[in-house]
């Protein structure tokens, strides 16, 4: 297998950015690159894009990771104040502000988290010791890319986050799609919500948010083991799991990550509820045969059937009590995209 490359995050980016307006700032002249030791260890050497007004750019490099904002540019402007003093930090074009409390970074500042400020601050005091300063970091196009981001769902408006805890950005997707997923469950409880809805995704969590409008929804994109671990530790008290019938049936099997490419047994799923109710076998063939779920529970339905689902719910529910040891009261909903509800747990 190929050896996969590691790349760097934008704080690391932000940081050496940051280091070469300082030296152009007393120096006269921008660098053309520029050498950071990030907190890895490792010695990140960019080059350096010098802009008119004084900032300075860096593409960002992500390696082989599917990083949405590989390529793009991470920019730096350094603004020297009277006196020994603080490094503080400003939102440029492109980087978000944080507007709900539960995260890192307080609200009404910079999505620039603390590593990535600590990463800043050190290269600024590298060139000028003591010296007050005011560090803006931009990413443009940022405004437009952060929509598809899980920024908007923390309560981190116009813009990109500022990240990195390491400086290096290693190509693990799922490493870091359990962060961000574990990021918005933390900042929920620590809100004091102490009941939540999981849910799958956007469809999902606009179906039931059709029966359940008071409830902070989280998504568990395909993580629903990691996300109920999660929660476990986090102290929640109470849950409500729902969405499409496929990912529920999912569960209902002891599927515990529900992407395609780790299991399937729908079909499976489904017949052997439908047989424990006593469904004749030409129902559970006609099922076998389908390829979605939807087909499924159009068969189910034209048989009369429906009450399937409230066993697939009831099977789902036993399954992840077990995995959060009977610390967390879950009720279990199984509802189409419409928001209509299929079947529910019966505890």
């Amino acid at each position: 297998m190929k050896k996969l490359r590691d790349g760097f995050t934008t704080g690391s980016c932000a940081a050496a950015a940051a280091l070469a307006c300082c030296i152009w700032i007393r120096d006269g002249e921008c660098p053309g690159a520029v050498e950071i030791v990030i907190p890895e260890g490792r010695t990140y050497r960019p080059e350096i894009i010098p802009h008119e007004d004084g900032s300075c750019g860096i593409i960002k490099d992500s390696g082989d990771d599917p990083d949405i904002t590989n390529g793009m540019e991470v920019i730096s402007s350094v603004k020297l104040l009277e006196g020994d003093g603080p490094v503080s930090f400003k939102a440029g074009d492109g980087v978000g502000i944080i507007t709900q409390q539960g995260l890192k970074v307080p609200v009404g500042d910079p999505a620039i988290n603390p590593v990535p400020r600590q990463m800043i601050e050190e290269a600024v005091r590298s060139v000028f010791g003591a010296r007050a300063a005011e560090v803006t970091v931009s990413i443009p196009g940022g405004r437009e890319i952060a929509a598809k981001t899980f920024n908007p769902r923390l309560g981190i408006k116009d813009g990109l986050s500022v990240l990195g805890t390491t400086g290096l950005l290693r190509p693990m997707s799922l490493e870091a799609l359990r962060d961000s997923l574990y990021v918005e469950l933390k900042m929920r409880v620590s809100q004091g919500h102490e009941e939540l809805i999981f849910t799958f995704g956007n469809q999902g969590e606009k179906a039931l948010s059709v029966t359940y409008k008071d409830i902070p929804m989280v998504q568990v994109s395909n993580e629903i083991g990691f996300m109920l671990d999660s929660a476990r530790e986090l102290g929640v008290k109470k849950l409500i799991v729902g969405g499409h019938p496929g990912k529920m049936t999912k569960i209902a099997a002891g599927i515990m990550q529900t992407h395609s490419h780790t299991a399937d047994g729908r079909r499976e799923g489904i017949i052997t509820q439908l047989a424990l109710m006593g469904a004749p076998k030409e129902l559970c063939c006609e099922v076998y045969k389908t390829v979605t779920t939807d087909k499924a529970a159009e068969l189910i339905h034209e048989a009369g059937y429906d009450g399937v689902w409230d066993m697939v719910a009831d099977a789902a529910r036993e399954y992840m009590v077990f995995r959060v040891r009977g610390e967390i009261e879950i009720h279990a909903v199984v509802a189409d995209f419409a928001g209509n509800i299929m079947g529910e747990s019966r505890e």
